[in-house]
């Protein structure tokens, strides 16, 4: 497995010697001009009867879907493969001197994030004694597989948490893939089976998800499938990340849920009294209640709260008193027009917070003390996230496009504030660059709502995204044209707070349209909050 990986990766730097963008699939590289030129047409066809394609050997797939039990694969072959290797090497050697070319490789990917992949705390000694108890007694472990499973222990016990991710990864899919046949009747899919699919190719319900429940789920499509996670297969079976510095976490968190996993498919004493334990209840209990951390909903709440915590710095930004008396008395007609319409807003915003303790609806106004923490307990409520349909993917996007914008105007704004800051104190701003400040401070004043205001709304909006399904097609288009007037604005906002442009009274008639706007679209109650049914459960906020 390991062999295929770092090979794939190596002809893929190969690939670029001569090509731009190198295919994702390893049957299209094998097929390619590029490495034909370097190789020869030959010598990739021997290649694509050992790994390329279903027709051949097709070892790499065979492999790393889990298929072959440990004896299956003769030793000949992997003999074969570690001599064609080397013998790629050699012909490799011989392009680059005759061609005067230069291989440069690829850096590996980084697994990022890894604060959100800890959802389970380190595996203890005594956890991987119940796991060593559990997985021979186990019906989720084909006996044949047995091996595999002690393997990836005596892996992570030895540190090679790449080889035990592997092994993992594999025997999860193939005990899936058994799971998934029987609970959907059907033995003669158990090679092809839609583990992670909702549907069927018949378009019957796939009933896998419904047996394993939804936080099993959404950990499976958080480690292996969310485009932002760290689609773990993917990259070990690419070849893509370091093999030796493979993070200890990823590996923890694969044999913790693992675990949990195959309690359930034990006897029912024997999982009573493994449950017993401290350790096993607690893994237990996170699983049960784990939710996706790397679904748009989860990266747009993630978002939401960082730029909130950014914008909660502004006032905390230094202001010499004589500038910020300036800026006070420069407040103009557009500024006051924009905080009337920001108030009836803000109103009818208000009316749609859930109802609960600190916050009742029908509010005209939001203590300033207590905004953050609105958006905050919003973004804290339960959205479903699996299987989202491609309007609800969509919504998300020009969300989370408009956060992005926020965050950006609240970073260049906090940096342009300090900056000038220092040259008035230091007195090195000249007579316009002065005028050019105090009008900064006076469009900071509105901005700072008005960025609040985008946040609270997209924060409601995200918890009644699923009513976007109530919409008609003309009703749909409206309300993306309205989401995008708003993404305009933020694009907008990003360039005129810019220190290249610093157009900051533009920016004050800027957001008096853009305000308009949202309060006529406000008015037509098309809105997702319009379409939501008022929710009337205590303590959501």
């Amino acid at each position: 497995m390991k062999l295929t990986a770092c090979l794939e990766r190596a002809l893929g730097d190969v690939f670029l010697l001569n090509g731009k963008d190198c295919p994702f699939l390893l049957r299209d590289l094998l097929a390619s001009e590029e490495l034909a030129v370097v190789f020869g047409r030959s010598v990739m066809d021997v290649l694509k009867v050992f790994v390329g394609s279903p027709c051949g050997l097709n070892l790499r797939n065979v492999l790393w879907h889990g298929f072959a039990s440990p004896h299956e694969i003769p030793p000949k072959y992997c003999s074969a493969m570690v001599l064609l290797t080397a013998g790629l090497g050699q012909l490799l050697k011989s392009y680059l001197q005759r061609t005067e070319r230069v291989l440069a490789h690829r850096p590996f990917v980084a697994l990022t994030d890894l604060e959100d992949l800890a959802v389970f705390p380190e595996v203890t000694s005594e956890v991987l004694s119940v796991l060593e108890e559990v997985m021979r007694k186990s019906t989720f472990i084909s006996k044949v597989m047995l091996p595999y499973w002690e393997a990836a222990l005596v892996a992570f016990r030895s540190h090679r948490f790449a080889d035990c991710a592997m092994l993992l990864l594999t025997q999860l899919e193939t005990g899936l893939r058994r799971v998934f046949a029987t609970v959907n009747r059907c033995p003669k899919r158990l090679l092809t089976a839609e583990i992670l699919a909702k549907h069927l190719n018949d378009g019957e319900i796939n009933q896998l998800p419904l047996f394993l429940g939804e936080p099993a789920m959404e950990f499976l499509w958080d480690f292996l499938n969310h485009q932002e996670g760290p689609r773990i297969r993917d990259r070990l079976s690419h070849g893509e990340v370091n093999l030796p510095e493979f993070p200890k976490e990823v590996a923890n968190q694969l044999l913790a849920f693992s675990i949990v996993l195959l309690l359930r498919f034990i006897a029912e004493d024997l999982s009573a009294a493994c449950k017993e334990k401290a350790a096993i209840k607690s893994l237990v209990g996170l699983a049960e209640g784990y939710r996706a951390h790397f679904h748009p909903v989860s990266q747009l709440k993630k978002q939401v709260l960082s730029c909130e915590k950014s914008i909660r710095v502004w006032p905390l930004l230094p202001l010499p008193e004589e500038a910020e008396e300036a800026a006070r008395v420069e407040g103009t007609s557009e500024t006051q027009a924009c905080e009337a319409l920001f108030t009836e807003i803000l109103r009818e915003l208000l009316c749609h917070l859930p109802e609960g303790d600190g916050v009742v609806s029908g509010w005209d106004r939001l203590p300033d003390e207590r905004c953050s923490q609105v958006i905050q307990e919003l973004c804290g409520t339960p959205v479903p996230t699996l299987f989202c349909p491609r309007t609800v993917l969509e919504v998300l996007t020009v969300l989370r496009n408009i956060s992005t914008h926020c965050a950006r105007v609240s970073s260049q704004v906090a940096a342009s504030a300090e900056l000038r800051h220092q040259q008035w104190v230091e007195r090195r701003l000249r007579s316009r660059q002065r005028q050019t400040y105090l009008h900064m401070l006076s469009s900071i004043k509105l901005l700072s709502p008005v960025l609040y205001l985008i946040l609270l709304l997209i924060a409601l909006e995200l918890v009644n995204i699923h009513v976007v399904h109530g919409k008609n097609t003309y009703e749909y288009q409206q309300y993306l044209k309205f989401l995008k007037s708003i993404l305009r604005y933020t694009e907008n906002l990003v360039v005129y707070t810019s220190q290249q442009k610093n157009k900051w009274n533009e920016t004050i008639d800027l957001t008096r349209t853009a305000l308009l706007k949202i309060w006529t679209f406000s008015e037509k109650k098309q809105m997702l909050i319009h379409l939501a049914k008022k929710s009337t459960s205590k303590g959501v906020l």
